[in-house]
């Protein structure tokens, strides 16, 4: 099965305690795809400018991300400046320049338009309801957003939310979304927002899924919510792709089963922390460019020994 992520291409400058970078490669579609990729066929749909060269492309190309849909245009790429501090929970933004990414107008070739499944990143929400009236066969629709769209596009956001399956956010916008502070409470009020499921990130801590009757393939699968931990990270270098990897191996998973079932949904869940526990061990996605299949495998099977409990062991 096909993914088809429409979303930002861009440079990151960042200062970590680890150091400093200037103009690494990242963006919300870059990192899903390559997290993604593990899993199943990834297409991408963005902009860039004259300064991504085919050296950048050959990051997504060479895991067979296909990225015919990456529109270059007159200019620079979108450039977003962070710093971190701490124990980096929550970046500085030091400068945000748009550049072509300013007027970007989402354009889907002819060859993705029988993608399998859509994931709709971090864009503005009118953007994401054009990409999503223009694939209206799509299996699945997933989705992200942040505060600014909750804050000052609400109206356009809910129209998006109506048309998603799943929405994944963090729990600040969980909570900032419903007014609700209780978590099962805002889920509850996402949910009849339209997604049949969310899942919410904890950062360091995990994710919790929740589900509603409408969220399986199976009718009479019956489960409410799903707590997955995360794998605790000896080094923490750049966590600034970390939810958007999260979301490629979670969803990139996904679509690499046959069906939808609460089992599905659980095991991708922990690829998405596998997925997002790379991302963070160096700046921008060069740990995702090296990672290998047997590593992701490896460190899946320890999330499943760490979070494993067997009353019948001595």
């Amino acid at each position: 099965m096909s993914i088809l992520v429409v979303g930002s291409v861009a440079f990151d400058t960042l200062t970590t305690p680890s150091g400093s970078r200037a103009k690494v490669l990242g963006g919300a579609a870059t990192h899903f795809s390559l997290a993604a990729s593990f899993f199943t066929d990834v297409r991408v749909v963005g902009v860039v400018g004259t300064d991504f060269t085919a050296e950048h492309e050959a990051v997504m190309t060479k895991r067979g991300v296909d990225t015919a849909g990456i529109e270059h245009a007159d200019g620079l790429s979108f450039h977003w400046t962070g710093s971190y501090e701490g124990s980096m929970g929550e970046a500085k933004t030091l400068g945000t320049d748009l550049n072509v990414f300013g007027a970007f107008d989402p354009k889907i070739p002819e060859s993705y338009k029988n993608s399998d499944y859509l994931f709709l990143a971090n864009i503005d929400p009118v953007l994401q309801l054009r990409v999503r009236k223009a694939l209206p066969g799509v299996k699945m629709v997933a989705g992200d957003t942040m505060n600014y769209w909750i804050n000052d596009h609400r109206a356009n956001l809910l129209k998006v939310l109506a048309e998603e399956d799943i929405l994944i956010i963090n729990d600040g916008e969980a909570r900032l979304l419903t007014g609700e502070h209780n978590l099962v409470t805002a889920a509850k009020k996402v949910m009849a927002m339209g997604p049949k499921s969310l899942v919410i990130k904890h950062g360091e801590y995990g994710a919790t899924a929740f589900f509603s009757d409408r969220s399986f393939d199976d009718p009479n699968a019956s489960t409410t919510l799903f707590r997955a931990p995360a794998l605790p990270i000896e080094s923490v270098v750049d966590p600034t792709g970390a939810g958007d990897s999260f979301a490629g191996g979670f969803y990139g998973y996904i679509a690499s089963q046959p069906k939808l079932t609460p089992q599905v949904f659980r095991t991708a869940l922990f690829y998405g922390g596998v997925m997002g526990s790379f991302a963070v061990e160096q700046f921008g996605t060069e740990r995702l460019q090296n990672t290998t299949r047997e590593e992701i495998d490896a460190r899946f099977q320890l999330f499943r020994e760490i979070s494993h409990l067997d009353l019948d062991a001595a």
